[in-house]
């Protein structure tokens, strides 16, 4: 029986935080018990209906430390060809936003499965069917929320927010990810900021009532097949109100609501029938805000904070 190769399907190099990358730690883990494994680049991806298909792909190197983040990483200077068949697992590991880029690739892996028999992680129908942040909205325990770009339909939500006494608001786009257009408004600044920000990216917004529970921190939580695998809490810079790491939030690690986890959990077996495994879920006040299924992260970091790599709970 021909071995299983993996293909990590990834952005360029120069746009990855290559020491702290989730993918790059999936990817390593999996070397690192003996996997085929490659990682293919946006330029040698294509796809055809005759004569088969054979990818430039490369291989890397590099090492895990004890916090389980990334030294030495390299990549291979030369391609090896590799030929796609019903051996061949794709990972795909574009970052969003999704936008018609992102939907082209998906459309072109989905076909991948069908002409080649190739498997697709997480796959490409799933993905596109489960939008991250309506995934969330529609559960119970989800914040409250308007997306469109209807401004009398935004000031007829907010105005029952205003008469619980809510002041501020937050305004950002449906498809983007890692805090890109996230803005704190007030009410009366609202009607300005939403007309340009629906101008800005050309499609539905976002509007939530502001949750200051923020400035204590938010959770992200990463599930494999309805497995909790870890949970951290990370908190904002003193003064900001977006969580994100990048730009300097603190992580810890923490132990899921039960309630919560429940709600994560009938999440994944619903999504799992879709062939998503993989999610992260972000939770602000208990409240579930966004179910990453694109390209799930910070799996390197709830690693560290865990104090064991996650990427082995991938094989189990």
């Amino acid at each position: 029986m021909k071995s299983k190769k993996h293909l990590f399907f990834i952005d360029p190099i120069e746009k990855l935080v290559t020491k702290k990358d989730s993918t790059i730690l999936i990817a390593l883990t999996m070397q690192e018990r003996g996997e085929d494994v490659y990682v293919l680049f946006e330029k040698d991806f294509f796809v055809q209906n005759a004569n088969g298909i054979q990818f430039d792909c490369y291989r890397i190197s590099g090492k895990i430390n004890e916090s389980f983040y990334i030294e030495d990483f390299k990549v291979e200077d030369s391609p090896e060809v590799v030929s796609i068949d019903a051996n061949t697992t794709i990972h795909m590991r574009i970052d969003p936003p999704y936008d018609s880029r992102y939907q082209r690739y998906l459309w072109m892996l989905n076909f991948l499965t069908d002409m080649y028999g190739v498997q697709v992680l997480n796959n490409p129908l799933g993905i596109m069917k489960h939008n991250e942040k309506l995934a969330a909205y529609t559960r119970e325990l989800s914040l409250e929320s308007y997306v469109g770009t209807s401004l009398s339909g935004a000031k007829k939500f907010i105005s029952k927010l205003e008469a619980r006494g809510v002041q501020e608001l937050i305004l950002k786009p449906l498809d983007l990810f890692q805090g890109i257009g996230v803005q704190k408004v007030s009410l009366n600044e609202f009607e300005g900021h939403f007309k340009a920000k629906c101008d800005e990216f050309k499609g539905p917004v976002v509007v939530q009532e502001f949750d200051n529970s923020v400035v204590e921190g938010e959770i992200r939580t990463i599930f494999y097949r309805a497995k909790e695998l870890g949970t951290i809490l990370k908190v904002p810079k003193e003064g900001e109100f977006l969580a994100n790491i990048a730009q300097g939030a603190k992580y810890s690690a923490v132990e899921l609501d039960a309630q919560v986890k429940a709600e994560c959990l009938n999440i994944c077996e619903k999504l799992m029938v879709d062939g998503v495994d993989l999610i992260a879920f972000d939770i602000l006040g208990g409240k579930i805000s966004e179910v990453n299924v694109t390209c799930p992260g910070l799996i390197v970091e709830v690693s560290s904070a865990m104090k064991r790599n996650l990427a082995l709970e991938l094989f189990k």
